[in-house]
């Protein structure tokens, strides 16, 4: 298949440069879009116009064969070309041959654009309802957006490179870290949310050009909006879930900067979320709905800048090619640059009419959007300083996950007890009298449970608990109550709320739901790092340890260090937990392999340290309660936001759709 070498290497083919040529197809498809729509726009030629759904059905095409023609290099060990060398092997399991496509800085750029592709295919497909001249619009953006990235990747980072004429006839092996069933989720998901940011973005600049700030724009951009925001919510809670088993460590969150540049651009999309509510019900905030959408967007290009740079150490980094951070840098320039200029021109021509008064469902939303701007703002502080300090020759300094807590949990807590009264408040205007006869219930017995809870786990009073489990109540209970004054009672006429408010009540649950998990395990953790040999036990908690024996295995490209333990409380045997050891062959990496007995109100977690003497291992044991209810908040918003995003009105076409509201 696709030989064009002759006898040079039976390994060699033409995949490589099938797959350079779509990138380069892609590109000048990519241009195209930008340019006959917007053309046409300009023009008033409806033709032209038509021009951005074909055109953006093809850019996506020709991106996913170059995709798929990568991917058909490693499955085939195509150690010609560098990239496929320098991340896989023969011996690699074919799951993350695939998985390594994405493993390592030029793939992982491939995938970026390829995505941004699919997004465009689905505006095209899916918004039949948008008027013509700002679908044009929206697809030219996005096609001008696609144009920076895939010449970026051409120009610094081709994945299809060939190590000719010396070819190695085994390649270095995939980051023994990335060798995980993590790696086929979680960049994917997570990149399906920066890159959907783009379409937001799209639809506001889109909106800006055309100088229709309106409910129609609102409406038409939430649903797209909703979605990135779903799947940057799970790529998050997936990388969280991957850091918590793999590194080791037993943490679900570092403050590592990576990590930063992915909740930053969450913070703001949520903020973006709920404003976008109320410029679709009330007409308001509409400069602030457009700023959001930009600072979203642009905080998903600062991660991408951050993490390719090398400007950053991280576990999560790519790369450290300066030319390629000055590459992004320039990218990030043009788009916020430029963004920024047209909403400077336009923004005082769209103004926002009407009123509201201070206790109104406006002015909680707009508290909670300056809380989640002020919190993204706290950790962009945070992540950004030390790299300030050392460009300007200070010395290197650290932000601290002490820091890092110190100002985001406070702006936390004010925004949770805001959400909840937000939800129940009126439009225009309110009264705390009114809020208060809704609320009281939903407070009293909040504390209730908040004064519970540190007795039932550890007999004594922990302010800190009080304090989470506190504000996790007051959010459930509201939204509990609220559902249930709204159905008056009924449980069968809870289904005709609508799936828009249904979602809001569920994100917002989950958000509690995800609050009471960090509070536990921020608190109730136990850990102990002991030395043990086989025949030896140690008790933790309630729980009793017992190393049965030790042992080797020989994994498909790695030797492993395995042991055995047995779990009991009391008397009762939980479960057998067997943590490794690895040694990678072609790397002669070491990677520890942490076992976890999963429960819904705890975890028991056995990792591996050093071999010590006479057979015995240093091991760290954890008891970690509540761990699973800091991703199961996560999966409650998703499953909220697609409700949201499922409502009956997105799917009207814009004839069809009159007044109402859509609850946040």
């Amino acid at each position: 298949m696709f030989d064009l070498y002759g006898d040079l290497s039976p390994q060699l083919t033409a995949a490589p440069e099938f797959g350079e040529l779509a990138l380069i197809m892609a590109l000048v498809v990519a241009a195209l879009q930008t340019l006959i729509p917007l053309w046409g726009v300009k023009r008033g030629h409806g033709l032209l116009m038509a021009y951005a759904r074909p055109l953006a059905a093809a850019q996506s095409m020709f991106l996913l064969l170059s995709l798929f023609m990568l991917g058909w290099c490693f499955v085939h060990d195509d150690f010609s070309v560098a990239y496929v060398a320098s991340n896989s092997n023969t011996a690699l399991p074919t799951p993350y041959k695939i998985s390594a496509v994405w493993g390592a800085h030029e793939g992982s750029l491939l995938l970026w654009v390829t995505l941004l592709g699919c997004w465009g295919l689905a505006v095209a497909l899916f918004s039949r309802s948008l008027p013509l001249p700002m679908l044009a619009r929206v697809l030219g953006i996005m096609g001008l957006v696609s144009c920076g990235f895939i010449l970026f990747t051409l120009e610094t980072s081709n994945p299809f490179a060939r190590n000719l004429p010396s070819i190695p006839t085994e390649g270095a092996d995939l980051n023994p870290l990335l060798q995980d069933f993590g790696l086929i989720v979680h960049p994917p998901t997570l990149y399906m949310g920066y890159v959907g940011l783009c379409v937001a973005f799209a639809f506001a600049i889109a909106a800006l050009m055309g100088g229709r700030l309106d409910a129609a724009w609102a409406r038409w951009s939430r649903p797209w909006t909703t979605a990135a925001w779903i799947f940057l919510t799970i790529g998050i809670a997936l990388g969280s879930w991957w850091a918590y088993y793999e590194l080791g460590w037993g943490g679900w969150w570092f403050w590592d900067p990576v990590e930063n540049a992915s909740l930053m651009p969450w913070l703001v999309s949520t903020a973006l979320l709920h404003s976008l509510a109320v410029t679709e019900k009330r007409g308001l905030f509409k400069s602030w709905t457009v700023l959001l959408a930009i600072f979203a967007f642009s905080l998903s290009l600062l991660g991408t800048f951050l993490v390719r740079s090398g400007v950053l150490t991280s576990v999560h980094a790519f790369a450290s090619d300066p030319e390629r951070g000055v590459f992004v840098l320039a990218l990030l320039g043009i788009c916020v640059g430029g963004s920024l200029l047209l909403y400077a021109i336009k923004a005082p021509t769209v103004a926002s009419v009407g009123r509201y008064e201070w206790i109104s469902r406006e002015s909680f939303l707009l508290l909670n959007n300056v809380l989640l701007v002020v919190a993204a703002f706290a950790i962009l502080l945070g992540t950004l300083y030390p790299l300030l300090v050392d460009f300007l020759g200070n010395g290197k300094i650290s932000v601290g996950a002490v820091w890092f807590n110190t100002m985001f949990v406070p702006i936390s807590m004010i925004l949770a007890i805001a959400t909840a009264a937000g939800a129940i408040a009126r439009w225009k205007a309110d009264s705390f009298g009114r809020l208060f006869t809704m609320l009281w219930l939903a407070a009293i017995l909040a504390v209730v449970v908040a004064v519970a809870a540190p007795f039932v786990m550890a007999s004594s009073i922990n302010l800190k608990v009080v304090m989470g489990i506190g504000l996790a109540a007051w959010l459930i209970v509201g939204s509990l109550l609220d559902v249930w004054r709204k159905a008056r009672g009924q449980l069968s006429r809870i289904g005709g709320l609508g799936l828009s408010y249904l979602g809001m009540i569920i994100a917002h649950i989950g958000v509690g739901v995800t609050i009471v998990g960090v509070t536990m395990v921020a608190n109730y953790s136990q850990e102990e790092s002991v030395r043990m040999a086989p025949g030896e036990s140690h008790t933790l908690g309630d729980y009793r340890f017992v190393f049965e024996r030790a042992g080797h295995y020989e994994g498909p490209n790695y030797i492993s260090d395995i042991t055995r333990f047995s779990v009991y409380d009391g008397d009762q045997l939980i479960n057998t937990l067997e943590p490794e050891k690895r040694r990678y062959t072609a790397r002669g990496s070491i990677m520890t392999e942490a076992a976890i007995d999963v429960g819904l109100f705890r975890d028991l977690y056995v990792s591996m340290g050093e071999p010590l003497d006479n057979g015995a291992w240093g091991m760290r044991l954890q008891v970690k309660p509540f761990m699973r209810w800091v991703w199961l908040g996560a999966i409650f918003m998703a499953i909220g936001g697609l409700l949201a995003m499922l409502d009956k009105r997105y799917r009207q076409r814009r004839s069809e759709v009159s007044g109402g509201e859509l609850p946040v």
